[in-house]
């Protein structure tokens, strides 16, 4: 048996715990560090959050919608989504 370990997405640290799981039976993690979650395997390419990160810089350089969700092999109602969250996360820092 091998054991693999999981470190948070969010800021590498090794203090994991089990979190319960998704719907699908994919198994989630809590970071004890700085208390996030995510999923331990994610099943999706949209789910990824190198995936998210690609949408945006794409996206930044001009590339269209159809254009992302072909080169990412993502759904394009999925960078509809993401840009829209950042949209939202941009808005709610520029006005503090």
């Amino acid at each position: 048996m091998v054991k693999t370990e999981i470190r948070c997405i969010h800021c590498g640290s090794k203090e994991i715990v089990k979190y319960g799981k998704q719907a699908n039976g994919t198994p989630r993690c809590k970071c004890k560090t700085c208390g996030k979650t995510f999923q331990a395997e994610y099943i999706s390419n949209g789910a990824l959050p190198e995936t998210k990160k690609m949408i945006i810089k794409m996206s930044l350089n001009g590339s269209g919608v159809r254009d992302i969700s072909r080169v990412l092999e993502v759904d394009k109602n999925t960078v509809v989504d993401v840009l829209k969250k950042q949209k939202a996360s941009y808005n709610s820092k520029s006005n503090l």
